[in-house]
């Protein structure tokens, strides 16, 4: 079985395992890409997700102008369709909030945190093959989480009951996901995402690849939220890339 059809029986295990759980106030509205933008999904991992990698970039969960739209990782629009070449029918979630419409790659809005991303990997690495060769992106919780109000609810703010469920299947789906790609590198794409690959590799038997030759860092998050992303996102994450001697 290749690389990317390891990536792609772990993917539909992670989608089932998440749409078989229920989730309350004051989340209302639950948002699984990894159904309705299969097609996109699987497409990425089956033509980036074809060989082992140095290093996986971790991100949190999808966003609503990004992965929920296109099933991608930080899958902003422009950066899917021109510059990672893919697009694909995308179905409707069974419910949709009226402020957060799912139009797949019709969507108008620019995911600000995958532009800076897949922008920074493609001024760099010119053309999506040479990122891919020895680089990955991926997304700890395939769920988008939906307020009353249209908020997006991010997984460390469940309820701890439902926290602890999805974290169980989303560390299982990341432990795969490691062990497929034999990384050297783990790279949380924020704080909390490096807290949950830190779990996942002190968790793992010491007999796996996870244990004993993989390392895990973080860098700064791309969203605009964050006042220091906002200052040169591009230069402060190439930066650390550096430090930690992956990039040269």
């Amino acid at each position: 079985m290749t690389t990317a059809e390891q990536l792609i029986n772990a993917a539909r295990e992670l989608r089932n395992a998440a749409k078989e759980m229920s989730f309350s106030h004051p989340v209302a509205f639950v948002y699984n890409p990894l159904e309705y933008a299969w097609k996109s999904h699987s497409l990425y991992l089956e033509r980036f997700g074809d060989s082992r990698k140095m290093v996986i970039f971790l991100g949190m969960n999808p966003g609503p102008w990004g992965m929920v739209q296109t099933g991608v990782p930080f899958g902003e629009i422009d950066a899917v369709k021109n510059w990672l070449g893919i697009e694909a029918p995308v179905e409707k979630p069974a419910a949709q909030h009226p402020k957060r419409p799912v139009t797949g790659f019709q969507c108008q809005r620019s995911e600000v945190s995958g532009k800076r991303l897949w922008g920074l990997f493609k001024e760099r690495f010119a053309h999506p093959e040479n990122f891919f060769y020895d680089h990955f992106v991926a997304n700890y919780c395939p769920l988008a989480f939906i307020e009353e109000s249209g908020r997006n609810r991010t997984p460390d703010k469940l309820k701890p009951n439902e926290r602890r469920l999805l974290f169980q299947v989303c560390d299982l789906h990341l432990a795969q996901v490691i062990q497929t790609l034999e990384p050297e590198w783990v790279i949380g794409v924020g704080r909390f995402t490096h807290q949950c690959i830190l779990r996942v590799l002190e968790n793992a038997d010491t007999s796996t690849h996870l244990h004993t030759k993989v390392q895990a860092a973080s860098i700064l998050h791309p969203s605009p939220a964050s006042p220091a992303a906002n200052r040169d996102w591009a230069g402060t994450v190439t930066q650390q890339l550096i430090n930690l001697k992956i990039w040269s």
